[in-house]
């Protein structure tokens, strides 16, 4: 059965807007930031990654975004273009604003967490006139993400790009990509991701995620099903909430449950699961696959990731990510 439909004869596969950042990874794994003296650079920025590993699983891809006018946001728009991504959207700031920065701790494999430089961030500059209709409308997919929610004018930007793409029939993906540091209040966050998320095809995000979303509603039991359902009063055909080591559950329109199993990892850190799981999916459905098969393609897809030092660098390809599958299926691969 088809939950979602993607149009035919576009340009692009796949266009992403909203956050391009740095990522700064801990390189003295196993201690706490204060103790940790040196940092490898990486694009990072959850759309941005997830366009890096749709490109890499080999589908045509583009950005819109903002980038500030210094050192490193000609690093993040040339690491776009050396992964062959349009990036004529991706348009500079002239305001003054800064690259976002991004420091991650390595505590453990399990204990991660993230220091975020986000004041004044360029990509938040993003204004309405600076979306191209053009582009979506190439598109076979628009991929919006949480944080460009966030703040003026880069809410009302993805709001027009929203427009654009129901208006051209591109299909929408929701990437919830919830940071409390960029949004003023929870109620804030809610309402402003409830009115994008009616507009969306497919939705993706944790449990804690859309119990974010639910402040203004009842549901104590915390009911995926709950949740899943009301949805598709709205634009939704999939959606997607994850609950970490315990796997994932998509719900489709008629009512239906999936799930997938899980690969073992030896993982090295958290985060970039989303962000790999994300476009391994997509790749599958839009590759024409069951949603099962799209959901172990993401699961073999986040535990490469999440087994490197990177993100970004670490997007694999296709071969790459069924020779994992091959191998856990042979038991080469162990959790550790």
């Amino acid at each position: 059965m088809t939950y979602v439909t993607f149009p035919s004869g576009r340009s692009f596969d796949f266009t992403a807007i909203g956050r391009l950042c740095i990522d700064l990874n801990a390189n003295e794994i196993n201690r706490p930031m204060e103790q940790t003296m040196t940092f490898t650079k990486y694009v990072g920025g959850s759309p941005a990654n997830i366009t890096i590993g749709m490109s890499r699983l080999g589908h045509k891809t583009a950005f819109i975004g903002k980038i500030a006018d210094d050192a490193m946001g000609r690093f993040i728009t040339g690491y776009l273009e050396k992964n062959s991504i349009d990036t004529r959207n991706v348009v500079t700031d002239n305001t003054g604003a800064v690259t976002g920065l991004a420091f991650t701790e390595i505590k453990s494999p399990t204990d991660c967490s993230i220091l975020m430089y986000r004041d004044n961030a360029a990509d938040l500059k993003l204004t309405p006139v600076e979306v191209s209709e053009e582009l979506i409308a190439a598109s076979q997919v628009l991929l919006i993400s949480g944080t460009a929610l966030a703040a003026s004018p880069s809410r009302e930007a993805v709001f027009l790009a929203l427009d654009y793409a129901r208006k051209h029939g591109t299909t929408v993906v929701f990437d919830i990509d919830y940071r409390p540091y960029t949004w003023i209040s929870a109620e804030e966050t809610a309402t402003y991701y409830n009115l994008a998320a009616e507009k969306c095809d497919i939705i993706v995000g944790t449990r804690e995620e859309f119990d974010m979303m639910e402040r203004f509603e009842q549901n104590p039991e915390r009911s995926d099903q709950f949740t899943a359902s009301k949805w598709f009063n709205y634009a939704a055909g999939i959606v997607i909430i994850k609950h970490g080591k315990e796997g994932s559950i998509a719900y489709t329109r008629d009512g239906a449950e999936h799930k997938a199993k899980s690969y073992p990892a030896k993982v090295v850190k958290t985060f970039g699961a989303g962000d790999s799981y994300a476009a391994g999916f997509l790749h599958g459905i839009l590759s024409g696959w069951t949603i099962e098969r799209s959901m172990e393609f993401g699961s073999a897809a986040a535990c490469i990731v999440i087994s490197s030092h990177s993100c970004s660098d670490a997007m694999p390809s296709v071969e790459q990510v069924e020779d994992y599958i091959e191998r856990c299926n042979r038991g080469e691969i162990t959790a550790g």
